[in-house]
């Protein structure tokens, strides 16, 4: 397989935990990686390649602006080189918009696709993950693209966790057809015709709410950029607060300390299963080449784990998938 292309310089732990969680990746599982970056700032790469990339796209720098001006980033570089066939699949857990941008423009967009998607997975204890899309591409959208979404994500939710037959859900604020905005309202007229689902291989359940996202109710959550962004962190913050305060719970006397030493082996599965580092990262569906984007205070655990998955999504040719499934509803 050709190397993950991973931008050494994006995250707020740039480039150390980056270039950690990469050699960990290539020692530990065998995964080819090559980093982009600034070669005088790498550190203790060992064997890995470098594509030398002479600037970097800031955290809080305006996406759009910034690719098209700064050429030589490791995020451009990073999404050229799968475009030229350097690499199979590139990393970056930098400036969202921008990987989003630098993957569009440089490897472009599927034909079928008006827009690419963010696809997250949302842990559900005990069960495969909820896949949430959009949840932060596209802030304002138009319904017929969550129709797009929905077959992105029934592609993803098969290729990635072995789902035969994805059940995909619209969110709204309550379960009945009529409930929601007149936006949702006409994203699930369209999303209600079966051909789609049909031709996507899932099973469409109609509207699902923002309590089902982390259960086994449904598979693939499908909203517009803002209401999934906006519904990701909130999951976000609150387990951390319920991670934060359960550990303060067991920290409280001796007997809540001696109770906590008898859980720990379980309570620290639970916080695995939940804490992001564990996804890895979102993947931007829509593009021709497969893009994993990290959260930006990645960790050298969420890398390894992110170009874990970057490498089984080009393995099961995730987007020889998505392409077919844009073709088939076409048709």
């Amino acid at each position: 397989m050709l190397p993950v292309a991973v931008d050494a310089m994006g995250g707020d732990h740039a480039p150390e935990a980056i270039v950690e969680g990469a050699r960990r990746a290539a020692e530990e599982l065998g995964i080819p990686v090559v980093l982009v970056g600034r070669p005088e700032e790498l550190r203790e790469v060992g064997d890995l390649p470098i594509i030398a990339a002479s600037e970097v796209i800031a955290m809080d720098a305006e996406p759009g602006s910034s690719v098209r001006k700064m050429k030589d980033s490791s995020l451009v570089r990073a999404a050229e080189a799968v475009r030229d066939g350097q690499a199979s699949a590139m990393v970056s857990a930098g400036n969202t918009g921008a990987t989003m941008a630098s993957a569009l423009l440089r490897m472009g967009r599927i034909r079928g696709y008006n827009r690419p998607a963010i696809a997250t997975p949302i842990p559900v204890p005990g069960s495969t993950p909820t896949t949430l899309l959009d949840s932060g591409a596209n802030a304002e959208c138009r319904p017929e693209w969550l129709v797009e979404f929905a077959q992105m994500g029934a592609v993803y939710a098969r290729d990635r966790f072995g789902i035969a037959r994805p059940r995909v859900g619209l969110l709204s604020i309550g379960e009945e057809a009529g409930k929601g905005s007149p936006f949702v309202k006409e994203c699930f007229e369209l999303l209600d015709d079966a051909a789609w689902a049909k031709a996507s291989g899932c099973e469409w359940i109609g509207n699902v709410e923002g309590r089902d996202v982390m259960s086994d109710a449904v598979d693939v959550v499908v909203t517009d950029g803002f209401t999934g962004n906006v519904t990701l962190k909130t999951l976000e913050g609150a387990m951390k607060a319920l991670i934060g305060r359960l550990l303060v719970a067991i920290d409280t006397d001796d007997a809540t300390r001696e109770a906590g030493m008898v859980l720990g082996p379980a309570l620290d599965a639970m916080v695995s299963e939940l804490h992001p580092d564990t996804v890895g990262g979102a993947l931007l569906l829509g593009v021709k080449g497969v893009c994993v984007i990290s959260h930006g205070s990645s960790s050298p655990d969420a890398i390894v784990n992110a170009i874990k998955v970057a490498a089984e999504m080009v393995d099961v040719e995730m987007v020889d998938h998505l392409s077919a499934a844009a073709a088939g509803a076409e048709s």
